[in-house]
This record gives structure tokens, sequence and C-alpha cells, in this order.
């Protein structure tokens, strides 16, 4: 049996991140959208204003997966939540439990800090990834919709609000 160790990233572990980013955009086929810079993904998870947190999955002492979060609000449970912004876990790691591991500690902040919620997307052709949410008991929100605003569209909307 592997053994199995998570971690809170450290400033030191930026350029294995934006691997760990790389690989999961390759699996999901939008290479061509990764613009994260090291100094802006250093920024941004260390800098004075943190804006996300990362958790490393270590297989055996080598690291083989990631989590990305970051807090959220609900306004109708008046309680913070987390959302998991990208999990990943190498395929030469897949079947070992770290994707578990790596959930239930994001389970186990969200209980620590008062949390009401974890939550997070899945393409909807990732049947594998699917799969193992439901075996975990996670449960599709199939009645909502999610919207994104970037690029052009954000600036122009921005514009109108100054």
């Amino acid at each position: 049996m592997p053994l199995l160790h998570i971690r809170s990233a450290q400033r030191d572990d930026v350029a294995l991140i934006m691997g760990f980013i790389r690989e999961l955009a390759e699996y999901e086929k939008l290479s061509d959208q990764v613009v994260a810079d090291p100094a802006h993904m250093t920024e941004h998870l260390f800098g004075t204003r943190p804006f996300a947190e990362v958790l490393i999955g270590e297989v055996d002492g080598a690291a083989a997966g990631f989590a990305l979060f970051f807090h959220n609000y609900s306004t109708f449970l008046g309680k913070p939540g987390i959302y998991l912004e990208d999990l990943y876990v190498r395929p030469s790691a897949r079947g070992t439990g770290l994707g578990s591991a790596l959930l239930g500690k994001l389970a186990s902040l969200a209980m620590e800090r008062g949390c009401g919620r974890l939550e997070w997307s899945v393409l909807d052709w990732n049947e594998p990834a699917i799969d193992f949410y439901r075996r975990l008991g996670a449960e599709p929100l199939d009645d909502w919709t999610q919207y994104r605003l970037t690029g052009p569209a954000l600036h122009e909307l921005s514009q109108k609000s100054a």
C-alpha cells in the first residue's frame, strides 16, 4: 500500500504547481488557455493578500497531485464555503487513493473553518472524474448553469460601471 501525504504548498512549490496546471490543461485539452506565470502565481498564492491555497499530494514521498481552492460565501447558509478550482492527480498515481485523500483534506478544512459546503465543477465529458465524485457521495447540481465573463467582455462591463 502506498504512503500518502497531503501538505500545504509553500512558496518554493510554485514551479511544481505550474507543472501540475500544465498537465491538467493538457488532459482537459485546454493547454492553449494557460497564461498563468510563476510570478503572478507566487503573488496570488503567497503574497500579502493570498487569493487561493494549494494542497500538494504525495505518494511515497513524490509529489503526484494538487488541489487549488479558495473561499466563497453562501448567503443562504450564512456561512463560508470552499470552492475547489482544480484537482489533479498524475495518471501514474491514480488508483492510489490520492484523489480521495486530497478531497478528504479539503472536507476536513471546510469543517475546521466552519464552512457549510465544498463545491467544484467538472467537465461534462470527464466520465472518470464524474464517477469518482459520485462514489464519494457528491451530487451534481443539474438545475444550475455556470456563467463566466473574461477578456473583452469583462473589460467592457467594467467600463459601464465606471
